[in-house]
Formats: C-alpha cells, structure tokens, sequence
C-alpha cells in the first residue's frame, strides 16, 4: 500500500509540471527547443541570414520545405506569412506553435487555412486576406499581419518619438503615406524595432515583394526583443520646412482622365495639387451636357473640399460637345489674386511652425497629438469667428485668418491642417452641408478635430480636440 501511494504522488507530480513551465500569454514560452545543424540544404552558414533562419527552426516556427530548403529568395506568400504568424502567436498563448492553428483544421483545407482562421478568432486579422492566401505578399500585407500578432506589453513602442519626428519631417520613410495600406500597421513596425526601412531614408516599399530570408529577420525580431533595431537617422533639421511648397503637402495622386466616381475624381485633384496647378484637364468619351459638365464641377469641388488647407474653394468650366472638360480653380475672393493669396498663407503658416519650435513651444520630444494641441490652441487663441462673413468672404479660406485673425469654419479647418501637414500630420477636411472640421491621424488614431467650435474667446475648448468618429458624430453628423 505504501508503495502504491508513492507512485500515485510521483504521477501527480508529472502531471504537474507542464502547467509550470508554461505561462499563457508570455514572452518566455519562446525558447530554442531544438538545435540547427544543417537542415535547410541552401542556408549557407555566410548568409547575411543565416542567424535568422537558424533561430525560425530552433524555436519552432519553421520547418522548411518538403525538398530540405528554407527557400530563402523565395517571395513570401500571404500563406507563408500567416503560417509564420500564426505559430508566433500560439507559442506565445500556449507555448505550442500549433495548439492554437490545430483547433481550426479541417479537410480540405489548404496548409495556412487553420492559421488564418486562429489569427481571426484572436482578432489579429479580419476578413481581409480571405482569398489571398496563395498571392505574393506585399510588404503592407506583411506588416499588417504583424502589427497585431503580439500585445502592446510582450512588442512595447520603443521608438514613438523617432519615428514621430522622423516622419513628420518627410525626410524619412517618405514612401509611405496615409494612402498606403495598412501604413499604420507600416509605422507600428518602425516605433517597435521591427523594421528600420530599406535604406538611408527608411524606405519601406509597401508595394513591393519580400523574401523568406528578409522576412525571417523581421520574424526573429519579434520574438528576440535584443534583436530589435533602433534606426540611425540624423533629426538634427528635422523640423526645417523653409522651401517647401503647397504642392508638396500633397500625396500624389494617378491622373485620371474621365474620373465617374469620388475615388476617381479624389485621385486627378490630388494629381494636379501635387504638380502645383489649378487646371484639370479632363477627356469624356461621351459627348457632355451642361448637366454633365455641372456633375463633374461639383464632384471636382466636393473633392477639393477635403484639402481645404489648399485655399481653393470656386471653380469654373469650358467644355465641349465632343467630351473636353477644363475646370479652373479659384478662391472665390481672391479671384486673379488667389495663387498670390496662397503663397501669403503658406509664407506666414510657416512663420507660425518656426515661431512655435524656436520658442519651445513644440520640441522634439512630443507625440503628435501634443503637437497637434499646440496648433489647435494657436488657431483657437488667435482667431476670431467673422460673423459678418459672405459667401464670397475672404474668411473662407486660411489666407485671412494668418492675415487678419478672422475666419469661418473653412478657413479655420484651412489654417488647421496647413499647420499640420508642415509637421507630416496626415490630415484632411470632413463636412456636412454647413460646417467642416479636422480629420486627423495622430499617434496611428483616427481622431476629429473641431478648432471653429473650439474657439471660445481667447482660449480653447479641448471637447472638440482629438475626439472619436463617434463623438464628433453627436456633434455634427455627416
């Protein structure tokens, strides 16, 4: 009987131990279970890779190819990526790489199937990549796979500021953009050390292809936090905006010739801010109306709404019967005088910019959102609201409240995103059929800003600063 009950503790014991050496959700469930000694026959130890792939194997995250190569210039697939991820997730919850995938198997299935369908259920992707599992993934479609693979604690922001600044600048990962997809996911990877860039400048490349052995490197820093990187850029004239031009302040768009939809009409305006003109030249294969011709002016106009900061607000049009379409932009006050009316206003936004960093008031340590409060109590502190204003008022656009210190809600929302978009704040013009305000993009956040109802005399009213889609909704619906 004794000894009986000696085995019987012995085997609770044993029992025990798993459930020790395991912790749900940690960082040191990734530990190098096995040891590289050759397997992946084109893995030569001189590989700028070699490391890398050597750490996938050990930990568990790869097991090669079915002919005993890693395929390391191989483009990585959405597949493989998702496969990857999938494992780096589990290991994490469970300590398993495929504890978690090996719930969602079925017959049938293709190899990344389960993995997908784990990283869904633990809301890492959504529906987005159905379908694309056996695509070549673009470098977008690897960082957003990614981004949200481990928590905030286990992949913590370590480069916020650096990268705020750095960006911001336009001297750095300039390839990416707010119409990039997933750049939030992009610029997530930059502030934790995944990524540095491709080069001097910090290029990504969004739309380009990576191979399994770059995207191994990728991996190994996500799961080894002293492999993480820390980018060598000099932000010494970071905040120097001397020389710069409205054109430059907006992201190019692909000139569409006969533009039917916002998307398409939102793409040729930016094409022509972006090459500094205020002529859009248009060609329909249809014969045009006047009707028509009306059509295209208000969809040109509703699209220029949204860059508000550009001051072009009136538009006028020649056309012809056999589908030729000339829209002229204007500012409705400034009439001839407009394009010297812009260059008024971005000459004294930048004046503002300079002031604000030479006094301290904005300095390199802030987030955006703290540099996106600095503007919006400089618009709100020096401005007033033109009661008297007409439709044809000069206080629609920026130009008179830099000048003046008056405007309406346009030329508030105007002066606004000029300001930001000095700091590399992406930012545009949302409106309803009276009013218009800030949506902005700070610190990866969609936010609404409201600086024309923020002003309240000589101070502010932080209500309407960096509030949600929801909130602003309550306000002004749109």
């Amino acid at each position: 009987m004794k000894k009986r009950l000696a085995s019987l503790a012995l085997a609770l014991t044993l029992l025990s131990m798993p459930a020790l050496a395991v912790q749900t959700g940690s960082m040191d469930n990734f530990v190098r279970s096995r040891s590289y000694t050759g397997q992946f026959s084109d893995l030569a130890s001189d590989s700028v890779f070699y490391q890398n792939v050597a750490a996938l194997y050990e930990y568990g995250l790869s097991e090669g190819k079915a002919d005993g190569t890693y395929g390391l210039s191989d483009s990585l697939t959405v597949g493989q990526i998702v496969i990857f991820a999938g494992r780096i997730r589990s290991i994490y919850r469970t300590g398993d790489p495929e504890a978690g995938p090996r719930a969602y198997g079925a017959a049938g299935a293709s190899a990344a199937e389960p993995y997908l369908q784990y990283l869904k259920s633990e809301g890492v992707v959504g529906e987005e990549l159905d379908g694309a599992l056996t695509s070549v993934a673009t470098r977008a479609q690897v960082a957003h796979v990614l981004a949200k693979v481990l928590p905030q604690e286990a992949l913590p922001d370590i480069h916020t500021d650096l990268v705020t600044q750095a960006y911001a600048s336009r001297k750095y990962i300039s390839d990416v953009t707010e119409y990039t997809p997933y750049y939030a996911d992009i610029l997530s990877l930059y502030r934790k050390g995944i990524c540095v860039g491709v080069d001097a400048a910090g290029s990504f490349l969004p739309q380009a292809s990576i191979t399994r052995g770059a995207a191994a490197a990728m991996l190994t820093r996500m799961v080894v936090p002293a492999l993480r990187l820390t980018p060598q850029w000099s932000l010494e004239d970071a905040h120097d905006v001397s020389g710069i031009t409205l054109a430059d302040l907006v992201t190019p768009g692909a000139y569409i010739a006969a533009p039917t939809t916002e998307a398409e009409m939102d793409q040729a305006v930016r094409y022509m801010l972006s090459q500094g003109s205020h002529t859009l030249s248009l060609h329909y294969s249809d014969s045009i109306t006047s009707t028509q011709a009306r059509w295209v002016m208000t969809m040109a106009l509703s699209a220029l709404r949204s860059y508000c900061e550009q001051s072009y607000n009136s538009v006028s049009c020649s056309y012809t019967i056999s589908g030729d379409v000339t829209l002229t932009f204007t500012a409705a006050a400034a009439g001839s005088r407009t394009e010297e009316y812009r260059a008024v206003t971005l000459e004294r936004a930048i004046a503002v910019h300079d002031a604000l960093w030479s006094s301290g008031a904005l300095h390199s340590g802030m987030t955006q959102t703290q540099i996106a409060r600095v503007y919006y109590d400089w618009i709100c502190e020096n401005c007033t609201y033109d009661f008297s204003a007409t439709d044809d008022s000069l206080s629609h656009i920026p130009y008179q409240l830099f000048t003046s210190g008056t405007a309406v809600c346009d030329g508030y929302t105007g002066a606004y995103n000029l300001l930001l978009k000095l700091e590399g704040i992406s930012c545009s013009g949302l409106g309803n059929g009276s009013h218009i305000w800030t949506v902005a993009q700070l610190d990866g956040k969609t936010v609404h800003i409201d600086t024309t109802w923020g002003d309240v005399g000589t101070t502010s009213d932080q209500h309407y600063f960096a509030m949600t889609p929801e909130q602003s909704y309550q306000y002004h619906p749109w």
